[in-house]
Parts: C-alpha cells; structure tokens; sequence
C-alpha cells in the first residue's frame, strides 16, 4: 500500500512538467502587443548612430508624415533578414528611422554598407532606454507612426516580403 503512495510526488511533479512545457511550446498567442498603440511615441532624443546621419527623436516624428521606426541592430541575424525589405519601403518613399540598440558605429557602417542603408536617421541607444520606453522586447522591432506621433502599429521580428503590402497599407491608413 506505501510503494504507490512514494511515486505520488514525483507523477504529480511530472504532470505538472508537461503542463508547464505545453504552455511554452505552444503558448496561446506568440505576439505580444505593445500598449503604446494609438498613444504618442514616447519621448526621446537619440545621438546620431554613424557619421553624417543625423541622430533620431520622437519630435521629428510629429512632421504631418507617417514613418517607421525600426529597432535594430547589426549584430541582429533577423535584421539581415529584412534588409531588403527595408529598402524596398525606401524605395517607395517611406521615410525610416532607425533605433540602434546597443551597437558601435564601426558596426553599424559595415552593416550599412554589406546590407543598404534605408534609414533617414539612425539613433543611437546605447542602453535600450528608448527600446524600453517603447515596449520593444527584441530586434528587429518595427513600429508605425503617424504624422502626429502617435503609434498606429507594431510589427514584431523581421520584415518579410509578404509583410510589405500591409505596412504599406498601415502607412497609407496612418496619414
């Protein structure tokens, strides 16, 4: 009668194991919305990142223009990713800012130049204060804003080909 009772704890550990690792697998939803959407981009005034580009702020942004703020950096494997998409957007007159989180502008020039260089402005942000203040977890973040600073959208991770239409869309509705 005692030998079942012994292995109690450890079946009621397991099972509470697999419930744990089934959360986590396969978790309810993958995205995590910034709760800064449809609220002004917070506050920020960023050193310029690289020589000759000027530096980012959120006044900049409230200029009657939609952008996107892309969070970033050139040690980022996904930011190599969407590269291409970046400049695509750029070619379609998308003014982009940049946010380097936690980079060296010898880096940044180098990924600049082996990548393309889509951005406007590039801000540096040594120690992912404004990437806290916005609510951005990783690189690449990228964030639609309007022409009044507000945040109309988040797009977490890389941009892929398939994303563009719809940040093009977004952009369009945040005018």
């Amino acid at each position: 009668m005692r030998k079942p009772l012994i292995w109690a704890p450890l079946g009621l550990f397991l099972l509470f194991l697999a419930v744990f690792a089934g959360g986590l697998i396969s978790p309810e939803s993958k995205t995590i919305p910034s709760k800064l959407v449809g609220k002004p981009m917070p506050a920020f005034a960023l050193a310029p990142a690289v020589p000759g580009k000027p530096g980012a702020s959120s006044a900049g942004l409230a200029n009657g223009q939609p952008h996107l703020v892309n969070v970033f950096a050139s040690w980022c494997i996904p930011c190599i990713t969407e590269a291409p998409q970046l400049g695509q957007l750029k070619d379609a007159g998308v003014p982009i800012i940049g946010i380097a989180i936690r980079d060296r502008p010898e880096d940044l020039m180098r990924f600049l130049q082996q990548r393309g260089d889509p951005y406007a402005a590039i801000g540096s942000d040594p120690n992912s204060h404004v990437q806290i203040a916005l609510g951005s977890a990783g690189v690449p973040e990228t964030f639609i804003v309007d022409g009044k600073g507000i945040i109309r959208k988040q797009h977490i991770g890389a941009i892929n080909p398939e994303d563009v239409p719809g940040i093009m869309s977004a952009l369009g509705e945040a005018k």
